[in-house]
């Protein structure tokens, strides 16, 4: 059964015969049918009558309804008003406007627009760079989606992505002081999508893809990347990336295991599970078999999606087949992107001593946690109520702030690496244990530990291209022709 949520919290405002058990009475309606109460507030009071506004967190809205009908048996109450607060939060949107200059007179006025403004136009149309400086691309990120993957949800449309693209905006502002804004398209043509992200690109120092189904999200994101001179990040797959390598880390610090060395078993090579096991390769993992619907993906097999075929010849040394059941049998570490109910008890109890079990489908994860908790060692979730969830909300504020403090063109590998081992080293060595292997996502000190590491290596790389392009630019004055890279000498 599941357990009463603040995802559905509920306020009942209430009618009751002023008396000294009133709230008692309306407390253990509340108590018994398995409701979690969060307040009772006393909103008018007369000699015969109390207004009460009750509210608690329920499972669901048939509990909600359940709970209302018992409140109104009560004798002489009266439910006047049940109201979803989740929804209130959500009335009007969540976000707003807000000028960062005041202007007090007409001086001011002139300086902020017509005429002062033109001076400042000028100055970008000689230098277009001055944009960062001068403008608000400096600190804004846009959320871009077309609505065809949000959350649990599947293809929803743009409208109703909206309360998800503005909560992104809302966690990218209180944690790590970027300004996003959503840009939810109207379209699910790859071609387009990319068109209206280069048309909106001179205004935003940074672009942020969002719930873009597989595998369009990831031609959407490497042509932007190849044709924008600034970042774009899909969240989706890098920022899920980058906090289960932060926290599997640190959980195989507990079992007291090295990367290179264990055997892992990946369920879900859609976009998530793809970023997953590219960044565990490049940060030194061996033996990482990935399954699909049919089982696990090996170099034998011909696929016709380039990324899952990528997969296929990149993972499974040992050649391992069968289905996801097979797979997991000895496996050290087990990461599931894909759906629920996949795994049971047995599954985990055949995995090797000291397993780790990373079951990430929401809402419902690919095994019962508390069943999963019998046999492996570290469990993690992608839930609240959970020990250990691994949320991306750990990466993208931080991992943005950096991209724009060191004012970067592109993302690296590297990037995604340190930002997870920022993410993880923010925990003590003293302070890791079985339940605790992730910060608190409002733990103050993971955007700025993820912004710095990610603007080191930004302005490292940058200065070693920096540095590239002057030995080229020297060999041309000098009649020469510099060496060529790597992949030139390929060629």
């Amino acid at each position: 059964m599941a357990t009463p949520s603040p995802g559905h919290s509920i306020t009942y405002r209430v009618a009751a015969p002023a008396s000294f058990s009133a709230s008692t009475d309306l407390a253990a309606v509340i108590a018994d049918h398995g409701a979690a109460l969060t307040a009772l507030d006393v909103i008018e009071s007369t000699r015969s009558e109390l207004v009460v506004d009750v509210s608690c967190d329920t499972r669901g809205p048939d509990h909600a309804q359940e709970i209302e009908q018992a409140l109104a048996a009560l004798d002489g109450v009266d439910v006047r008003k049940s109201s979803d607060r989740t929804f209130l939060l959500h009335l009007g949107g969540k976000l707003e406007s807000t000028p960062t200059v005041t202007l007090k007179n007409r001086d001011d006025l002139s300086r902020a627009y017509t005429p002062g403004v033109a001076r400042v136009c000028q100055a970008i149309a000689e230098n277009p760079e001055d944009a960062r400086r001068l403008t608000i691309k400096r600190n804004t990120v846009a959320v871009v989606t077309d609505g065809s993957a949000v959350l649990g949800l599947g293809n929803i449309g743009p409208e109703a992505s909206m309360p998800v693209m503005e909560g992104k905006a809302v966690l990218f502002k209180q944690f790590a002081d970027v300004d996003a804004w959503p840009v939810a398209l109207d379209t699910q043509d790859t071609e387009e999508i990319i068109a209206v992200c280069k048309a909106i690109a001179p205004a935003y120092g940074g672009i942020n893809l969002e719930d873009i189904s597989a595998p369009r999200c990831f031609e959407i994101e490497a042509r932007l990347r190849d044709e924008l001179d600034i970042p774009v990040f899909h969240d989706d797959q890098h920022g899920t990336a980058i906090v289960t390598l932060a926290a599997l880390t640190n959980a195989l610090k507990v079992v007291e295991k090295q990367l290179s060395d264990v055997r892992i078993v990946v369920s879900g090579a859609g976009a998530a599970g793809h970023a997953i096991v590219k960044l565990l390769l490049a940060a030194g993992a061996h033996d990482v078999v990935v399954c699909g619907r049919s089982g696990a993906l090996t170099s034998t097999q011909e696929h016709a999606d380039p990324h899952r075929a990528w997969l296929a010849q990149h993972t499974n040394p040992r050649g391992v087949t069968g289905s996801l059941k097979e797979a997991v049998v000895g496996a050290d570490v087990f990461i599931g992107v894909s759906a629920p109910d996949l795994l049971d008890e047995a599954d985990i109890a055949a995995m090797a001593e000291g397993s780790i079990v990373f079951a990430m489908s929401n809402p419902d994860p690919e095994v019962d946690p508390a069943a999963a908790s019998r046999h492996a060692a570290v469990i993690a979730t992608g839930r609240s109520d959970y020990p250990n969830q691994i949320n991306n909300v750990l990466a993208f504020p931080g991992f943005f702030r950096g991209l724009l403090d060191a004012h970067c063109h592109d993302i690296t590998d590297e990037m995604l690496r340190v930002a997870a081992e920022a993410i993880a080293e923010t925990i003590a060595d003293d302070e890791l244990n079985a339940g605790h292997i992730i910060p608190s996502v409002f733990d103050p000190r993971v955007a700025t530990n993820v912004a710095e590491a990610v603007a080191g290596v930004a302005r490292q790389e940058a200065g070693s291209a920096e540095g590239s392009a002057d030995t080229d630019d020297a060999a041309r004055r000098n009649g020469r022709t510099a060496a060529p890279t790597s992949a030139e000498a390929a060629r």
